[in-house]
């Protein structure tokens, strides 16, 4: 082993085995992520100081939604990795798109899995559907943090070579090469990093400003992922793209364009619900 290295821990990808049925850290993660999620988007939908006033949508409204985001994620983000980062093996292996125990999901997806399940539900209960994303937005860095955390338990995604580095891991799978755990940068930066300061930002009035939250989502993690993307291996059906750049970078250009928009949209704008007292 070279003298820059960790050894990885033996971890068992299956938490418990209940009879047949096997429980993985990776749908752990996506289950408390959600119920992760849903309690705290509860919390900033029962504070009016957030909104202003009161907020645009009920409690239980939310909780109605959490299937149909639920459905968002999943859905979403396996046809997006299908699409995006090995279809041809599933062109030819078709019956292996279902098999999502086996993982393979794409994040750019399963965020393009989430606007549609806001619109469609916005659109059906009448609620403003940027507001809707905004609170979306705001709890979803927490299933990115727990997922990225279940890709590290699971020895999968890890990083470029790293000799030098004193952190550096030996992954099972990943050759004999020292390597960044890029899997807990991601968590760091894409989950934690992101999740305070989407919180700052609603403390300080981006309810408001509907959109403002989901703009600022998608500019920090584009960026989040852009960086993490120089320190973890590519895909290995896919490699190095055009210009040295990974997938994850060129899916990563629309939704940071994306993002600016919607937070330029958003401040010029005025505030929606002023508090009590503000100049009108």
């Amino acid at each position: 082993m070279p003298f820059f290295a960790i050894a990885f821990p033996a971890f068992d990808p299956v938490l418990v085995h209940i009879g047949p049925l096997a429980i993985r850290w990776y749908a752990l993660a996506y289950i408390v992520g959600i119920l992760g999620g849903w309690f705290y988007a509860r919390s900033i939908l029962r504070n009016e100081t957030f909104w202003g006033g009161k907020p645009p949508m009920t409690v239980v409204d939310f909780d109605d939604f959490v299937l149909w985001i639920t459905l968002g994620i999943i859905l979403g983000g396996r046809t997006g990795y299908v699409l995006f980062y090995n279809l041809p093996h599933f062109a030819a292996h078709p019956a292996e798109i279902f098999q999502l125990w086996n993982g393979g999901m794409s994040f750019h997806g399963g965020f393009t899995g989430c606007v549609l399940a806001v619109l469609l539900f916005g659109w059906k209960r009448n609620i403003p559907v940027l507001s809707l994303g905004d609170v979306t937005c705001a709890v979803g860095p927490i299933g990115l943090f727990l997922g990225r955390l279940a890709n590290f338990i699971n020895g999968e995604l890890w990083g470029r070579p790293a000799p030098d580095v004193p952190w550096a891991m030996i992954f099972p799978g990943g050759g004999p090469l020292p390597r960044h755990p890029s899997q807990l940068y991601e968590a760091s930066l894409e989950g934690l990093a992101l999740l305070a300061v989407l919180a700052v930002a609603i403390r300080m009035g981006a309810l408001k400003r509907p959109g403002l939250v989901i703009g600022l989502f998608a500019i920090f993690y584009a960026l989040a992922r852009s960086t993490c993307e120089l320190f973890r291996e590519p895909d290995p059906q896919l490699g190095f793209l055009w210009g040295g750049l990974t997938m994850g970078m060129l899916l990563s250009v629309p939704l940071f364009l994306f993002g600016v928009v919607l937070v330029v949209r958003a401040l010029r704008k005025p505030p929606q619900n002023p508090p009590r007292g503000a100049a009108a």
